[in-house]
């Protein structure tokens, strides 16, 4: 019965991408997702690489901007875990120079739930910027802080993946992008798949990113004022251009990452369970990192917010639970990758289209539920026929 019904959503969700694809809604997208240590779908459709015909493939990295925000927490939690330091220590503690301008009291929690108060970088930062590790963590240990911490929330967009990394940097002696390699993606297997800063040489094997063609409808008129204005350069809001860039591509900038569907459902995948003989964290550790922690108004973007310890609580296409169990990360341009406690899932949406919102992953992710739902409550009769 298992066998048949996981057979069945395999070819259920293949059908479905490769409708979005055929429809020219996508150019090329990958499904993966994952259940009690095992892998059910492995779906992809569409190409990688418009000008060469290359098709997309299960191993293809693409570069899904803020998903990879997850494997940077979940670095943290592993550190956490083994005592290296815990979610009260102070960022100071391991980083001195980040205590200026009245910083000395934010804790790695408050990091990784968004209420640090420090979300914005300098709105003269340019893209090469970004890629100088040095120069940007001096920036923002530099910075203001927007609120007492602990006390609101607001997305850090760019300014966690440097504050995390240098937490890790500072407490392991090791760039982010190593530690990644070392502890996370070569244990599971896809040490070539998921990365934070990618090799030059490994960088043929991504996809190609393209914007989806919203450029001749008129921009909302938004408010001049709007907290998001004075977080970062409207230059460097995250765009197929810039996710295409060389540069870019080769730094260590872990708000965002580059992987595959696979490889990112693996990770959370590992949260959840064993895979192979690899569990990340131990299940204390994972309800704590994914329960709520933070929620209400984000002082930055304006929209009603839920934060556990470095993830999103609740995931497109997933029913609310209560209390909440789903949790996750979605990146500028659609792909999303997450978990849920109470049915055992992970899964990912990565694709190379960049669209304004989540309709994709939102219609996938259902789909996956649904299915997941049918196939418990078929076994369960049938144990109860046995």
């Amino acid at each position: 019965m298992q066998g048949i019904k996981s057979a069945d959503m395999q070819q259920q969700i293949q059908a479905a991408i490769d409708r979005m694809v055929e429809s020219g809604a996508e150019r090329g997208i990958q499904v993966a997702v994952y259940r009690g240590g095992k892998q059910l779908v492995d779906a992809v459709a569409g190409i990688a690489d418009p000008d060469t015909g290359r098709p997309v493939t299960s191993a293809t990295p693409f570069y899904n901007f803020s998903i990879c925000k997850g494997a940077a927490s979940t670095l943290v939690h592993m550190l956490a875990e083994r005592g290296v330091f815990t979610y009260e220590t102070p960022v100071p503690e391991l980083w001195p120079e980040f205590a200026a301008r009245g910083k000395d009291a934010v804790t790695i929690r408050q990091v990784l739930n968004h209420s640090a108060g420090v979300p914005g970088i300098p709105l003269d930062t340019t893209v090469e910027d970004l890629c100088d590790w040095d120069k940007m963590c001096a920036a923002i240990a530099a910075e203001e802080l927007w609120w007492e911490p602990g006390t609101k929330v607001g997305y850090h967009a760019y300014t966690f993946g440097y504050i995390v990394g240098e937490v890790i940097r500072r407490a392991t002696g090791k760039k982010i992008s190593q530690v990644l390699l070392e502890e996370l993606a070569a244990p599971l297997g896809v040490g070539d798949e998921i990365y934070f800063g990618m090799p030059p040489a490994e960088q043929h094997r991504l996809a190609v990113l393209e914007d989806a063609g919203h450029a001749d409808e008129p921009m909302p008129e938004m408010p001049p004022d709007l907290p998001m204005f004075r977080a970062a350069p409207m230059s460097l809001m995250p765009t197929a251009g810039f996710g295409n860039r060389a540069d870019v591509l080769a730094a260590d900038i872990p708000a965002g990452g580059k992987t595959s569907a696979r490889a990112i459902a693996r990770m959370y995948a590992s949260m959840l369970g064993s895979i192979d003989g690899v569990r990340l964290l131990s299940e204390a550790r994972l309800r704590e990192a994914t329960s709520v922690s933070t929620s209400g108004t984000d002082e930055v973007f304006g929209m009603q917010t839920r934060w556990g310890l470095g993830y999103a609580i609740g995931v497109p296409g997933m029913p609310e639970h209560e209390p909440p169990t789903a949790f996750g990360i979605g990146g500028v341009g659609g792909s999303f990758a997450g978990a849920d406690r109470a049915t055992g899932i992970a899964f990912a949406v990565t694709k190379n289209r960049l669209m304004n919102d989540f309709q994709a992953a939102t219609e996938i992710i259902g789909l996956v539920y649904r299915l997941s739902q049918e196939d418990r409550r078929e076994d369960l009769v049938s144990r109860e026929s046995i």
